[in-house]
């Protein structure tokens, strides 16, 4: 670096100091240089990547370009075909959201279905498994009705036979006996007369349960013929049948209006003599007998009742009185054989109806008993 005089002499220069700072120049020089080609570089990378963008945007360019050269019907077209395409596409998205749905929905369904599948196979295991036992009770209850039935034909028949063949050697018998008591008469004692009284008086109820056991046996053993009857003219003829019955109790019989039906006459006729004879009987001792005969329509049936003012019957007692040969009282108390009844319970039932008896101790007695209206009015 030079060095001005104080007098003004010519400068003076100092070589070291001027050396270095040409070298410092030529240094820093060099470094701006250096900086130079950096930026150079920097700039010719930037053109580089600049052309290949630029060749890019040229081919976008073109492809715009070619789109944009279309007419503008096709324009339109291409909008339409992309507007259809897009609403096709939402409503293939909503058309899979409902798939997705109805599938989810047939899922929980038949889940849902195999439950029940499994409880309608547990029904129809246990409906298989009644129905099967149902079967089987029905046969052998047809069984054990057939059975029955030829139980009771053979019963019938073997009562028909017995009671039949019996009456002979019994008639025989009483004959006999009635005879010995009338050729003997006052050549016997008290005691020998007693035994003969015995004899004859058990040989006549012999005969009467024969007769009855027999009357038992021969309803329904045939077909009987049924017509069209009046019911009031077949229970004059049962009270025909009981006049001395009913002048010696002084019984009262009224009756209401009675139908014309299709029946065995002399089988009803039974019946009514039976039951109206039943009332007679069982009187009280104290007063008469009163009889109400009546019939009431139903439906598809006749409602009959035979109703009186005497001794009544023990609810107890309601259906065994119906039974054959059973009694409630004693022979001497009321004479019978115990049959009545059990014939008027078969008569009625062999025509397609029920009787019954509704009744109290001491407050008289009800008998009912349906037949059916077909053919009648």
């Amino acid at each position: 670096m030079p060095v001005a005089p104080a007098d003004g002499a010519e400068l003076e220069y100092d070589l070291p100091d001027t050396n270095r700072a040409i070298l410092n120049i030529l240094e820093d020089f060099g470094s701006e240089r250096a900086r130079q080609d950096d930026t150079q570089k920097a700039i010719l990378n930037i053109l580089d990547d600049f052309g290949d963008e630029k060749r890019r945007l040229e081919e976008m360019q073109r492809a715009v370009l070619n789109i944009l050269d279309d007419s503008g019907e096709e324009r339109s077209r291409q909008r339409m075909t992309l507007r259809a395409l897009q609403n096709i596409l939402d409503d293939f998205g909503d058309e899979k959201r409902r798939l997705e749905e109805t599938q989810r929905a047939i899922i929980n369904i038949l889940d849902d279905f195999e439950d029940e599948k499994g409880k309608v196979e547990e029904v129809n295991a246990e409906l298989r498994r009644e129905v099967s036992e149902r079967t089987a009770a029905e046969q052998a209850l047809r069984d054990k009705t057939e059975a029955l039935g030829r139980s009771n034909a053979e019963l019938e028949q073997f009562a028909y036979v017995a009671s039949h063949d019996l009456q002979e050697p019994l008639r025989m018998v009483s004959s006999y006996v009635q005879l010995f008591e009338k050729r003997y008469a006052g050549q016997v004692d008290a005691q020998a007369q007693k035994y003969i009284d015995y004899a004859v008086e058990g040989a006549k109820r012999m005969q009467a349960l024969i007769g009855g056991l027999l009357e038992f046996s021969r309803v329904g053993r045939v077909d009987e013929p049924a017509a069209l009857v009046d019911t009031g003219a077949v229970l004059d003829q049962a009270l025909q049948n009981l006049r001395s019955a009913i002048e010696e109790s002084h019984a009262v019989v009224t009756r209401g209006p009675l139908p014309t039906l299709s029946m065995n006459a002399a089988r009803l006729a039974q019946v009514f003599q039976n039951l109206v004879g039943n009332a007679v009987k069982f009187r009280r001792p104290d007063e008469a007998p009163a009889v109400h005969v009546s019939c009431l329509p139903r439906e598809e049936e006749w409602l009959f009742a035979v109703r009186d003012n005497g001794i009544g019957i023990d609810p107890q007692y309601r259906e065994r009185i119906f039974v054959i040969f059973r009694r409630l009282h004693t022979r001497a108390e009321y004479p019978g054989t115990g049959i009545g009844l059990s014939i008027c319970k078969k008569i009625i039932e062999r025509h397609g109806g029920r009787i019954w008896v509704e009744s109290g101790t001491g407050a008289g007695s009800s008998f009912l008993f349906t037949l059916p209206r077909k053919g009648g009015y």
